[in-house]
């Protein structure tokens, strides 16, 4: 165990009574926080906690075999295999304008459960892959100093795009903090280069960055998602992909011309959202002509949007209603599918193939579906998938509060001395991948087109020197009678070993939120944990038929098995116990505090609300079973007459 030394910082509080200013902060959205009235049962809290449980969807009709061989092949025989793949394939896009919520305040304050989530990774993968960016990117401003001291800030007054996105200001202690991370957890950064003005190029983030953070720097992203610019009013109607290789030029010569930046190849590119199709791209000669300053070539894409929802733009959709397409192998092929050649070309010129942002659903996902077991299925498949097809990294995004697919989620700072963090199921996705692959950095993905091709039963094999060394399984059916669950006859060329070893990821329903496990481990529930999975470590030894070649796996419905081949293919997945970091410093000791009308307090997570409670002033008094997780905060002085003080919403400062 290795003890993590952070800072505290102290906050005092003044104990004159008086209601401060206080914005409700969300990615998209800032306004000042105001009375509202609810209707009885709806929720009215942060998107990251929604309390929405969809309907599973029932089982197939006609159902698939519960029954299906699973054969092997070896050595000379091999044919499909992908590209070798590193245990850090599955990483994380965090938003920048989040980064101090998430990594932490600044260089000497990190966010230990952040480095306790990193660490898990490290171990099963060897190392982390993490980009800093999005929107927020693009004005991005490195000063010397704020205002108020703060590591960044943003100015809302001048938000742009439908999104409302925030310029911002950083120090440089936001690079420091990441290399900080990088010494303890070994985590790899993307960052991007502002890409608003390309008459005054503003190289800052690069130059600090590679001062900084040295080979921990891998990518420096040039334009986030360009072929929605002129959508998006941050270029003309006619812009088109010779105008952006065009600044992309532009953008060479200025690093070119800057002895700061020593390493010139770091650019990514072209970080297309959909709009343009990357081959539009690679016949301006964007791949050939930028070549030895291309440390990759990279698209963005998320399988749908829930943008009507919270701007009234594109196509209304229901989470309910999209739920299915999510729980079939056919969802993260249709996604490979939207690039046809395109990880060849990227080969053929020697460069990888990135996704740098991806998640369910664009504009924050959906409430119930993007929070569920299902989107922890479908995260497996979808960058297995992408594994497969010679993909090179996928990042999973993370935005603020307001968003329901957050891979894992921090408390307001007010709220950190009783709340931790919320782990969504994406993160068990990229735990699962990370094992899956292992830390081997050889490791090869095929898709055994299992089942007959059933849409519902889908698995993979990894194979390390031509071995086959796991077998990932999944069950995306949701049937409480287990007469959905199957059973996977595994078989090797050869003969297959005295015994197998099987890691579980399961939940009782594909609708289910929270309190997934994984091999019996756990993250628990909203606001529980620190990072650290919790829970007696349960890997299950299942004997096989030596003599009939044949090892028979069950799958439970629905459900994930990552099957272990040989003792060696476990202890590389999961090598020792996870280095990680307690800590009992807190960025607020419970204030600034604020007040909330009870009757939105009372519906926001459940029926009966306050009805039964009384108001209170201790820190942990739980109001009511029907509230959940609302608690009331401690009083600065004494009880507030008339008032119930409580810090639940997702609060900005």
């Amino acid at each position: 165990m290795h003890l993590l030394l952070v800072h505290s910082l102290l906050f005092s509080f003044g104990l004159q009574v008086a209601q401060a200013a206080v914005t409700a902060y969300g990615p998209h959205v800032q306004s000042p926080l105001v009375t509202t009235t609810a209707a009885s049962a709806s929720y009215t809290g942060a998107a990251s906690y929604d309390q929405t449980i969809l309907t599973a969807p029932p089982p197939p009709n006609p159902p698939p075999p519960t029954q299906f061989n699973v054969e092997l092949q070896t050595g000379g025989d091999l044919s499909g295999l992908s590209i070798q793949q590193e245990g850090s394939f599955f990483g994380f896009s965090i938003e920048f304008s989040v980064t101090t919520q998430v990594l932490g305040l600044n260089s000497s304050f990190l966010q230990v459960p952040f480095l306790n989530l990193m660490a898990n990774l490290q171990q099963r993968g060897g190392s982390v892959r993490v980009r800093v960016g999005g929107n927020t990117q693009e004005t991005a401003t490195l000063v010397a100093s704020t205002p108020d001291g703060a590591a960044l800030e943003k100015d809302y007054g001048d938000s742009s795009g439908p999104t409302s996105t925030p310029p911002l200001v950083f120090t440089s202690e936001i690079i420091k903090m990441m290399a900080e991370i990088s010494a303890l957890t070994e985590v790899y950064w993307y960052m991007g280069v502002p890409f608003n003005d390309t008459q005054h190029w503003r190289l800052q983030i690069a130059e600090v960055g590679e001062a900084m953070l040295g080979n921990y720097l891998i990518g420096l992203q040039a334009g986030n998602e360009p072929d929605l610019y002129s959508r998006h009013g941050h270029r003309p109607d006619y812009y088109k992909p010779e105008d952006y290789t065009e600044e992309f030029g532009l953008l060479i010569d200025a690093m070119n011309a800057d002895p700061n930046i020593p390493n010139k190849s770091l650019l990514i590119g072209p970080n297309l959202a959909g709009v343009w199709s990357p081959p539009d791209i690679w016949q301006t000669g964007f791949a050939t002509d930028f070549n030895q300053n291309l440390a990759a070539l990279s698209v963005e894409r998320y399988p749908t949007d829930n943008c009507y929802a919270l701007f009234g733009i594109g196509t209304p959709r229901n989470g309910q209603e999209m739920f299915p397409t999510f729980l079939t192998h056919q969802a993260g092929k249709n996604i490979v599918n939207e690039f046809p050649g395109a990880p060849a070309y990227a080969q053929s010129v020697g460069k990888p193939f990135i996704m740098t942002e991806t998640n369910t659903a664009s504009c924050g996902g959906f409430p119930g579906l993007s929070d569920s077991f299902g989107a922890a299925l479908w995260g497996i498949d979808y960058a297995l998938q992408l594994a497969y097809s010679n993909f090179s990294t996928v990042l999973f995004h993370v935005g603020g509060e307001s968003v329901y697919y957050n891979p894992f989620t921090p408390p307001v700072r007010n709220q950190s001395t009783f709340h931790q963090w919320t782990i969504g199921p994406v993160y068990y996705s990229a735990l699962v991948v990370a094992e899956a692959l292992g830390s081997s950095n050889i490791a090869q993905v095929l898709d055994l087109d299992a089942n007959g091709g059933s849409d519902y039963t889908p698995g993979y094999a990894i194979y390390e020197n031509g071995q086959p060394v796991r077998v990932a399984l999944t069950n995306f059916i949701s049937d409480p009678s287990g007469n959905s669950d199957y059973t996977a006859n595994i078989s090797i060329g050869g003969t297959v070993p005295a015994q197998v070893q099987v890691k579980y990821l399961l939940a009782d329903s594909v609708s289910q939120t929270y309190n997934f496990t994984w091999a019996g481990q756990t993250f628990g529930g909203p606001f529980a944990s620190d990072g650290r999975l919790n829970g007696t470590l349960d890997v299950q030894t299942i004997p096989c038929d030596q003599v009939n070649n044949v090892c028979q796996v069950k799958v439970p419905a629905p459900g994930f098995a990552l099957v272990f081949l040989t003792n060696n293919a476990l202890a590389e997945s999961d090598q020792s116990s996870t280095m990680t970091f307690p800590t009992t410093a807190y960025t607020n000791l419970h204030g600034p505090t604020m007040t909330i009308d009870p009757s939105v307090l009372a519906t926001s997570n459940g029926e009966r609300g306050l009805a039964d409670a009384l108001a209170g002033t201790s820190q942990g008094r739980q109001m009511s079973s029907a509230l959940g997780f609302a608690q009331v905060l401690p009083s600065l002085a004494a009880v507030m007459t008339g008032a119930l003080i409580v810090g639940r919403l997702a609060l900005m400062r």
